[in-house]
């Protein structure tokens, strides 16, 4: 597509190092704490989804399949960005080598275009299950459903590789360069670079269209009919419970996507760099944290499930 061969030699070792959130002592022991204290959230809410969905056959069904694939993402998200990020907040920046912030980009990137993907596919199984109830079985098998998430991973690898490829070429003036943000994202990273480029940023907009655009006209074009088809159910309670199910996926979609295309679909300027490592926190803190929460205090059967495990759990020990 656009790929080239990164190159890494470069004129001496080339590194990064992060700008700090804060100087103050007293504010860096609260933001450790604070974003400690939510990647672990992330890590225990959607590891209980994860493992409820794999321990309770109630749960093997396509969105609970997808859900818990989506959960392992959102792990492995936050993964690749808190721990480095928790490590440079206090003390001395530590660098980052300029192959370490290609892995991370690179990481960064197909995680978080997989997760677009996978919003997308769950929009489609509630499609299928609204629209089509009665051929659901039919249509979601378990041989599409796997399928549907790989070529999901797939593009995300590949669409990752193009663009981390692509600007790893670029070269980078000076030794050791500061990046305006907690992670080596896209944006700050082409901003340090000592060359021209409008063919990198215009790479970069063709991805995040195909990443962030692409899938949320599907999921717009989805709901349409879902809401067309919810309207025509006669029981309220009926339409109450059709609105419950979808309304959990379409709050995290509007957030996940709406704070990314901020950061990576509007005109880069000076204003805008702060403002994107402000977002970012948005959509690397929140949305994973929202997920686990919105579908299992929203969801009867994820909270009946951990219920079941954690009474029988009580029970072993107490025996």
């Amino acid at each position: 597509m656009f790929a080239r061969s990164p190159v890494l030699n470069q004129s001496g070792p080339t590194e990064f190092v992060f700008r700090v959130f804060t100087a103050v002592p007293e504010f860096q022991a609260l933001l450790f704490v604070l974003f400690l204290l939510l990647y672990l959230m992330i890590l225990c809410g959607n590891t209980a989804i994860i493992w409820a969905v794999c321990t309770h056959s109630s749960l093997r069904t396509p969105m609970y399949f997808f859900l818990s694939n989506l959960s392992f993402i959102e792990i492995s998200y936050t993964t690749v960005v808190v721990p480095l990020m928790l490590s440079n907040i206090f003390g001395a920046r530590k660098p980052i080598s300029l192959a370490g912030c290609g892995a991370q980009m690179f990481f960064f990137v197909t995680l978080g275009s997989a997760d677009c993907f996978l919003l997308a596919i769950m929009a489609y199984d509630r499609y299928v299950a609204i629209c089509h109830p009665l051929h659901y079985t039919l249509i979601m098998t378990q041989k599409l459903c796997i399928q549907m998430v790989g070529c999901a991973v797939g593009l995300a690898l590949y669409l990752s590789l193009q663009l981390t490829s692509l600007i790893f070429t670029l070269p980078f003036c000076g030794h050791l360069r500061e990046i305006n943000h907690f992670l080596c994202d896209v944006p700050p990273v082409l901003r340090l670079a000592c060359a021209d480029i409008h063919v990198h940023q215009a790479v970069l907009y063709v991805v995040s269209i195909l990443v962030l655009i692409v899938p949320f006209i599907l999921i717009s074009v989805s709901y349409v009919f879902i809401t067309m088809a919810i309207l025509r159910i006669r029981s309220v309670e009926g339409r109450r419970r059709a609105f419950s199910t979808c309304s959990s996926h379409l709050t995290v979609v509007l957030l996940q996507y709406g704070f990314c295309a901020l950061v990576y679909l509007r005109p880069q300027s000076s204003s805008s760099v702060d403002e994107d490592r402000q977002f970012a926190l948005i959509y690397t803190f929140v949305t994973p944290l929202l997920n686990p929460l919105i579908y299992t205090l929203r969801n009867k059967d994820v909270k009946g499930a951990l219920r079941n495990a954690i009474i029988g759990k009580a029970a072993l020990d107490t025996d």
